[in-house]
C-alpha cells in the first residue's frame, strides 16, 4: 500500500487490517486457537476494534514448542549463507512494505506515522545486520601452552527460543531478536503483547514468503500469558528465554527459568536520565531532550524520564523546552500535523495522570501541560514539571508518556549523585561541549549506553542493554548474535606425540 501523499483513507486502513492474518503461527501454518477462542485489538486513538485475532491456550504453546523442537535440529544445520538470505530477504520485503507496517503500527499502537515509519527503517535494519553478520561466526584453534594437545573452540546453536516482546514497538522487538535467532540458527516460540499482536503476525507471514522453513518461527498470541508460556519456560526442550518489558515481570521470568537455567536476555525498565551542563549547546540540548523524551510519545524505556539541567541555564532550558513541547501537536497518529498520538490504553494514561498529579501535590510546579485530553482515544497533553522535589514518584518509577520533569544540579559531582541514585541503568544521555565532562560521564554513570550529545543511541550495530535492574545480555551489534550461541571446546591430542 502506498497512500497517496503518505496519507493513508480509512478504506487503506480497513483493507490493510482485513488482510492481515489473524490465527497463530505453528509449524508454517495458520491457525485457530484450541479452543476457537478470540480477542480483540483496539485503535487507542478511538477505542474501536481493529481486529479479532486467535487466543492462544497453553495446549497451543505446547503445540509451538513441539513444532519449535522438531525443527531445530535440521535448522542448525543449515548454511549460513542459506540463513542469511533469508534474512535478506525478509529485509527486502520489508523495505518493500513500509507502509503497510508502518500504518498498521500506528493503527494498533497509536504512534504518529512518521515514527512509525521510523521504526520500519530501524526494525528491518536487524534483518540486514545479521544478514551480515550470519557468515562470520567464528571459532578459534590454538595450541595448548604447554604444547601438548591442540585446542578446538566452536559455535553452536543454543536451541529452540521463547521470545516475549513488549507493544511499544512491535516491529523492531520483534527482529531485534528474531533476526539474531535466525542467524544462529536457533528456532523461537515468539508470544508478541496481546495489545499490538497485528505487527507480529505480518511479519511472520514476511519470513514466510522469505523462505524461513516451517517449524522455525512461531507465533502464539494470546491474553493468558503466563499460563501459556509458564509450561514453555520450564519445558526441558526449552534452551533460551528473552524478554522486554517491565522489571517486576522480568524478575519472575528469571525465577521461573532457574529451575530449567535458561539462558536469560532481559532488556526490563529504564529511568534515564539527561544531563544539560552549563557549557552545553543549547538548540543542540533542548533537540535531543525533545527526541529523548516524545519518541514514541514518551513510551520506551529509553525515554528521558528525568532532566537534570544545570542550575545557571535551568530557566532559558525550560522556557525552551517548553515552548517546543507546546508545538507537539496532539492528534491520532494518521493525521499530518499529528506529532504525539494516543497513550496506548486508559491504564497507561492513568498512570502517567498519577504520577503528574502526585508531582504538583508534592510541590512541583506545572509549566505546561498536565491534563488528560477529553473525547475519544487515550491522549494526554505535552507536559513540563518543574521544582520536583526529590522524593516525587514521577523521579523513581517509569513515566511511560509525554511528561519531562526536571531538576537542577549545581556542579558535575551532584549531576553523577542524582543520575545514579535509581535501581535502574539502561541508558543516560548528557549535553556538553567539555570532551573530557564527556569521557568522565561513561565512566561514572552507571548504565549500559550512554548518549553523549544525541537524544538517540539505539542503533542495530550497537549493543543495546542495561546494568542494575535494566536487565541483562545484549542485543544488536555484533555481541547480538553471541546471546544464541553456545560455546563448545573440543581438546585434541597433541598431533606429534608418538
Amino acid at each position: 500500500m502506498t497512500p497517496e501523499n503518505g496519507q493513508p483513507t480509512p478504506a487503506d486502513e480497513k483493507r490493510l487490517v482485513g488482510s492481515v492474518p489473524t490465527g497463530l503461527f505453528i509449524g508454517g501454518h495458520w491457525r485457530a486457537a484450541s479452543d476457537a477462542g478470540t480477542f480483540d485489538v483496539h485503535d487507542p486513538s478511538t477505542g474501536l476494534v481493529l481486529a479479532s485475532v486467535s487466543n492462544a491456550t497453553v495446549a497451543d504453546g505446547a503445540a509451538a514448542l513441539d513444532a519449535a523442537a522438531e525443527a531445530q535440529r535440521s535448522w542448525g544445520r543449515t548454511a549460513p549463507r542459506e540463513r542469511a538470505e533469508i534474512l535478506r530477504r525478509a529485509f527486502d520485503i520489508v523495505s518493500a512494505r513500509a507502509e503497510d507496517f508502518a500504518l498498521l503500527m500506528t493503527l494498533e499502537m497509536g504512534k504518529p506515522l512518521a515514527e512509525s515509519r521510523g521504526e520500519v527503517a530501524y526494525g528491518a535494519e536487524f534483518l540486514r545486520w545479521f544478514s551480515e553478520e550470519t557468515a562470520r561466526i567464528a571459532g578459534r584453534f590454538a595450541v595448548a601452552p604447554d604444547g601438548r594437545s591442540r585446542l578446538l573452540v566452536t559455535k553452536r546453536p543454543v536451541g529452540p527460543s521463547l521470545f516475549i516482546t513488549p507493544w511499544n514497538f512491535p516491529l523492531a522487538m520483534a527482529t531485534r531478536k528474531i533476526a539474531p535467532a535466525i542467524a544462529a540458527g536457533c528456532t523461537m516460540v515468539l508470544k508478541p503483547a496481546a495489545l499490538t499482536p497485528l505487527t507480529a503476525l505480518l511479519f511472520a507471514e514476511v519470513l514466510s514468503e522469505a523462505g524461513l522453513p516451517d517449524g522455525v518461527l512461531n507465533v502464539i498470541q494470546t491474553t493468558r500469558a503466563g499460563a501459556v508460556t509458564g509450561p514453555l519456560i520450564t519445558d526441558s526442550r526449552l534452551r533460551k528465554l528473552s524478554f522486554t518489558g517491565s522489571t517486576a515481570i522480568g524478575q519472575r521470568l528469571i525465577a521461573d527459568s532457574a529451575h530449567q537455567v535458561l539462558r536469560v536476555s532481559m532488556e526490563l525498565g529504564g529511568n534515564a536520565p539527561l544531563l544539560v551542563f552549563d557549557d552545553a549547546d543549547l538548540d543542540k540540548a533542548v533537540d535531543g531532550a525533545m527526541l529523548a523524551k516524545m519518541r514514541n510519545c514518551g513510551e520506551a524505556c529509553t525515554a528521558a524520564n528525568r532532566i537534570l539541567v544545570q542550575s545557571g541555564i535551568a530557566s532559558e532550558f525550560t522556557s525552551r523546552l517548553v515552548m517546543r513541547m507546546a508545538e507537539h501537536t496532539v492528534a491520532r497518529g494518521t493525521e499530518p500535523t499529528s506529532k504525539t498520538g494516543p497513550l496506548v490504553d486508559e491504564a497507561t494514561r492513568q498512570k502517567v495522570h498519577e504520577l503528574v498529579t502526585s508531582a504538583v501535590q508534592a510541590g512541583a510546579t506545572l509549566a505546561s501541560g498536565g491534563n488528560v485530553v477529553p473525547g475519544a482515544g487515550y491522549f494526554y497533553e505535552p507536559t513540563v514539571l518543574t521544582d520536583v522535589p526529590a522524593d516525587a514518584r514521577i523521579l523513581h518509577e517509569e513515566i511511560f508518556g509525554p511528561v519531562a520533569p526536571i531538576v537542577t544540579f549545581t556542579d558535575e559531582e551532584e549531576a553523577i549523585r542524582l543520575a545514579n541514585d535509581t535501581e535502574y541503568g539502561l541508558v543516560a544521555y548528557a549535553f556538553t561541549r567539555d570532551l573530557n565532562r564527556g569521557l568522565r560521564l561513561a565512566e561514572e554513570l552507571d548504565v549500559g549506553m550512554l548518549g553523549l550529545n544525541t537524544g538517540i543511541v539505539s542503533n542495530p550495530a550497537a549493543p543495546f542493554g542495561g546494568v542494575k535492574q535494566s536487565g541483562t545480555g545484549r542485543e544488536g551489534g555484533i555481541e547480538g548474535i553471541e546471546e544464541y550461541l553456545e560455546t563448545r571446546y573440543v581438546g585434541i591430542a597433541d598431533p606429534y606425540a608418538p
